[in-house]
């Protein structure tokens, strides 16, 4: 099939890569956000997707909206059969969905109906889960409810962060979408609505989404500040200034502290919650590098009994 692949960071890159070495689907072009700034020097930046495809000596379209008439009319022209989508960041008008004659097929990185929306892997694991995986379904008006092609998968690790977490459906997701452009081409798969029961949704966590709430349990605090890896990062404060959180590690026998208190050893910080403490892993102070919690605790000349607010 003749496909426009729609992405934009790194977790789609896996699939554009399968579809590009593809033996029985070209890829014609891709479409994905537009260059925008980044790093410390917030220089601009194309995106990884636009990256791999000049790589690859593909076309790079980079619509403003995906509703623009210039972009329609150069889709129109593209003629492709199918337009794959993975993490591509903006929604798509039925102008967009009409062009292709096997629509928009998309790869969520859930087991839908749950955590549909734009966070579906950080609040699966804020939330608790054991199980979630990676679905294939079809792009409809409503968000991300669609028919199913496939599902695939992936147990979460009590350590996972969503970046790890979210490399490894990347991966298996990359193959589940091939298989699912190879199903439809041959007209061997047919995509089942979704069920109506089990629908929950996963909005986009923001900064102060990722506060930490020292009075709730231990376990939600680690599972807060592993839902917020890498972004958008999980802090508190810290003498009224803001501290970045890194992955914890729960101290079930440690000494009771109250929420949000501090008892620093020389390599060891833990932080009191509404149970029993956490340790600290790497924390980054406001305005300053990553560090490991003990030696900020050395350079800040932390007291046993200051708090974290």
């Amino acid at each position: 099939m003749r496909l426009v692949f729609a992405g934009t960071p790194e977790t789609a890159l896996p699939s554009l890569r399968a579809l590009i070495d593809s033996p029985r689907h070209e890829v014609v072009a891709v479409v994905t956000r537009p260059d925008a700034q980044s790093g410390r020097g917030r220089k601009v930046h194309p995106s990884p997707v636009a990256e791999l495809a000049e790589e690859a000596g593909i076309e790079v379209l980079r619509p403003a909206k995906a509703g623009d008439p210039g972009f329609l009319e150069r889709l129109a022209g593209l003629r492709p059969d199918c337009c794959p989508v993975v993490a591509y960041g903006a929604l798509l008008p039925q102008s967009a969905l009409d062009v292709p004659r096997f629509g928009w097929i998309n790869l969520h990185f859930s087991i839908l109906p749950a955590w549909r929306g734009a966070a579906p892997v950080q609040h699966a694991i804020l939330h608790g889960d054991e199980i979630t995986g990676a679905s294939t379904f079809q792009i409809v008006k409503e968000l991300d409810a669609g028919p199913v092609y496939g599902v695939v998968t992936e147990a979460i690790r009590p350590g996972d962060t969503s970046g790890e977490l979210l490399d490894r459906l990347s991966v298996s997701g990359a193959e589940l979408l091939a298989a699912t452009l190879d199903g439809v081409e041959d007209g061997k798969l047919e995509a089942r609505p979704q069920p109506l029961d089990g629908v929950s949704l996963a909005p986009k966590i923001n900064v102060a989404d990722a506060q930490v709430d020292w009075s709730g349990p231990a376990m939600r605090v680690d599972r807060l500040v592993r839902a917020c890896t890498p972004g958008p990062g999980a802090w508190s404060t810290f003498r009224g200034h803001r501290v970045k959180l890194g992955p914890v590690r729960l101290v079930p026998d440690g000494e009771r502290l109250a929420p949000g208190e501090v008892a620093a050893t020389k390599n060891v910080v833990l932080v009191g919650t509404a149970t029993h403490p956490v340790e600290l892993g790497e924390v980054q102070p406001e305005g300053k590098r990553l560090m490991s919690a003990g030696e900020w605790a050395r350079g800040a000349r932390v007291d046993n009994g200051e708090r974290f607010a």
